[in-house]
């Protein structure tokens, strides 16, 4: 008789549980995996990753963006049909991603429990099911992968009906006419720059002095500057006191400044917080921080042996495709599985702003930081066939090598397909190929991968050239 229920229980069905319950699974172990939500696929699917860049693809094709200037053709939002078409288009990707999710785990033999979870030790967990009704489940090993939640600054009212945090922006009805957004991050600048392509006056508030500090200096600045193109207001080192809803003027934002922003609409995007609320760990030994994410070793291991986590619920870099990999390690090592025991510290990092921004390996900044002798390599889409052909004259590709080795350090790409084309090099550093290896490659013509050979051959002229 098998000393518990399943070998393995999972808590939270997004990219990181659902990605470790079917390695388990496919390792031939006894799996189940709770979810409290009526559908699988965490924030990943249902509030974040898929919608909002699903609401992106769709807001560049009704807005007609770059296609003005390409056809000739004026383009006009029609701010009662703009709405339902994003939310349309956004709902349909989200079930068919929800039914892969379902075939997966269906697939694989995972056991599906919807409702709450709690820990009670480090083998039990009670289950909150429907009607009140319990259910307790005991498992050999547990992974937490809950994700996160949007952070509510307590200075900021909720709950009036035009302001939203990220989740919520997404269940708008109407596209508003002005927009403040707080908070500079990813999340920030992508929903920015989505509904100043679709016509609504942005203001974005950032406390720090630059947006997206961890770019590469020249990318963020790039950027910013294209956002500004866009008409959006960006306003830096700024931070926001309170907001409250003015009689005729809308969502008022008072800033430390003593400026006051007034808006039809306000997205609060300060940070998120781990959901570890409720789930009883910390009670059991699991310690969490004061953001609420889980703290683990290099193995998502917590400091309960058979309990890890992964996912957003453990914090940075909170990316769906790192959460997937986490949640793949974390059982291996669960089980002593050599499969996969670690996760690649080369991590590339896909910004769905308009223009897309992607970033892998070092920036300039941090090759100085370091004392490496670098070189750089820019080639721009408006040299390039393809990028002319689709009308992108402001995308960059810039590359960063060493210049002793020669070898490819870091790999950052402002405009159109960047998040694609960033892999390429990537696939460079980790194999650790030099500015010959792109040269003596021949790329498809006409295609914006051919930017890599021309940013390879602009460093290698300044490695040639006198010091």
């Amino acid at each position: 008789m098998a000393k518990y229920d399943y070998d393995l229980v999972v808590l939270g069905a997004g990219p990181a549980g659902e990605k470790g319950a079917v390695q388990a699974a496919y390792f031939k172990k006894k799996v189940a995996i709770v979810e409290r939500e009526p559908a699988p696929g965490g924030a990943a699917v249902h509030t974040g990753t898929l919608p909002s860049k699903t609401l992106r693809e769709t807001a560049l094709f009704l807005s007609g963006y770059r296609q003005n200037e390409l056809y000739g053709v004026s383009v006009n939002v029609d701010p009662k049909l703009a709405a339902p078409r994003l939310l349309s288009r956004k709902d349909a990707v989200v079930e068919s991603e929800v039914e892969r999710f379902r075939w997966n785990f269906e697939r694989h033999h995972v056991t599906c429990i919807r409702g709450m979870a709690k820990l009670l030790d480090a083998h039990t967990a009670e289950i909150e099911v429907r009607n009140g009704a319990t259910l307790r489940v005991t498992a050999e090993v547990f992974l937490i992968a809950t994700g996160s939640a949007p952070f509510h600054p307590p200075t900021i009212p909720f709950d009036d009906p035009g302001v939203d945090d990220s989740d919520e922006i997404l269940k708008m009805d109407k596209m508003p006419a002005s927009m403040t957004v707080l908070g500079g991050g990813v999340i920030g600048c992508e929903y920015a720059t989505m509904f100043a392509a679709m016509g609504v006056k942005v203001t974005l508030v950032e406390g720090r002095d630059r947006l997206l500090p961890f770019l590469d200096l020249e990318m963020g600045a790039r950027l910013s500057d294209a956002m500004k193109a866009l008409g959006i207001d960006i306003l830096l080192k700024e931070k926001p006191l309170g907001a409250k809803r003015v009689e005729g003027r809308g969502i008022v934002c008072t800033l430390e400044s003593g400026r006051e922003l007034d808006s039809e609409r306000l997205l609060v995007a300060s940070g998120r917080t781990g959901r570890t609320k409720d789930l009883g760990i910390e009670a059991i030994g699991v310690e969490v921080d004061k953001r609420g994410y889980v703290v683990t070793d290099q193995n998502y291991r917590t400091k309960v042996p058979n309990i890890y986590a992964a996912g957003d619920v453990i914090g940075f870099p909170a990316l769906a495709s790192t959460s997937m990999e986490q949640g793949r390690v974390a059982v291996c090592h669960a089980f002593g599985l050599t499969y996969k025991d670690h996760m690649s510290t080369l991590l590339p990092y896909g910004i769905y702003t308009i223009p897309e921004v992607s970033s892998v390996g070092l920036s300039e900044e941090e090759c100085e930081t370091k004392k490496v002798d670098y070189v750089v390599g820019r080639a721009l889409y408006r040299d390039n066939a393809r990028g002319k052909i689709i009308g992108d004259k402001d995308g960059v590709i810039k590359l960063v090598f060493d210049r002793g080795s020669r070898k490819l350090l870091g790999c950052h790409i402002i405009g159109d397909r960047a998040s694609e084309l960033v892999h390429i090099g990537q696939t460079v550093i980790i194999l650790n190929g030099t500015v010959d290896t792109l040269i003596e490659m021949v790329f498809n013509y006409p295609t914006l991968g051919e930017t890599f050979k021309y940013a390879a051959y602009d460093a290698l002229g300044s490695m040639t050239a006198q010091k």
